[in-house]
């Protein structure tokens, strides 16, 4: 009956479907995780490297807002660089207007709204993205989940992208409140490992984090190789 031609038309039981759309578009990304551990966020991202010619540096899924705020995003990366700019501008518009960092939840509530305006109108489609957004401010540690229809939930630990929801899975079932940094990396790695059902290329992977006392960074990979063989040798020490 056409209901898919133009994002304003619902069908009869109440769907929009270009968004429905955009979500498959997150569903065919990359596997992103993030999780919150005693003193901040970690996101965990697999690149996917499709060719060896390929420069894994030159991909780019993690991306910094603001000291305190970064982000992680599976789906179409285009996208979702258009997001990250407008995060960071509202970002800059809150520190200009009341000189201080903005709370985590009120930019993603800015961001969230500018998606769901693409969800309203004729001449537009929405975005083909997903993000996982990690902040700290003076309310604590924060992940949040945002989805195309400009929805968004917060998580003590998640998953987007083409395994999310394995990644969930073992989420639920080994997932710990307030562990370790190199308990919640090992747990990431692990989960990315089960999503993916691929060979573990370190070079693929990248790694951000923020903590109550560190601005948000993407860790250099001297560190996420020692991090992920770290991972590693954990799990192969648990299935002996």
């Amino acid at each position: 009956m056409a209901y898919d031609r133009a994002i304003t038309v619902f069908s009869p039981d109440g769907r929009l479907f270009q968004v429905e759309y955009a979500r498959e578009a997150v569903k065919r990304g990359t596997t992103t995780v993030g999780l919150k551990f005693k003193d901040g966020v970690v996101l965990i991202i697999d690149k996917k490297i499709s060719s060896r010619l390929i420069e894994p540096s030159a991909i780019d899924k993690i991306f910094k807002i603001d000291e305190h705020i970064g982000c992680a995003t599976s789906g179409l990366v285009a996208d979702a660089r258009v997001l990250v700019d407008r995060a960071r501008i509202e970002a800059q518009i809150n520190k200009i207007t009341y000189a201080e960092k903005i709370p985590v939840e009120v930019l993603i509530k800015k961001i969230c709204d500018f998606m769901q305006n693409y969800t309203q109108y004729g001449g537009v489609r929405p975005f083909g993205t997903a993000l996982l957004v990690a902040g700290v401010d003076e309310t604590g540690t924060h992940l949040f989940e945002t989805d195309p229809s400009g929805a968004f939930m917060a998580y003590k630990a998640g998953g987007i992208g083409a395994g999310g929801s394995t990644v969930i899975k073992v989420f639920e079932e080994k997932y710990e409140d307030g562990m370790s940094l190199e308990k919640a990396i090992a747990l990431g790695v692990e989960a990315l490992a089960k999503a993916t059902e691929a060979e573990r290329k370190i070079e693929s992977i990248e790694i951000g984090l923020v903590t109550t006392t560190e601005p948000f960074q993407k860790l250099p990979q001297t560190e996420v190789e020692k991090y992920v063989k770290a991972a590693i040798k954990t799990e192969d020490k648990e299935k002996k």
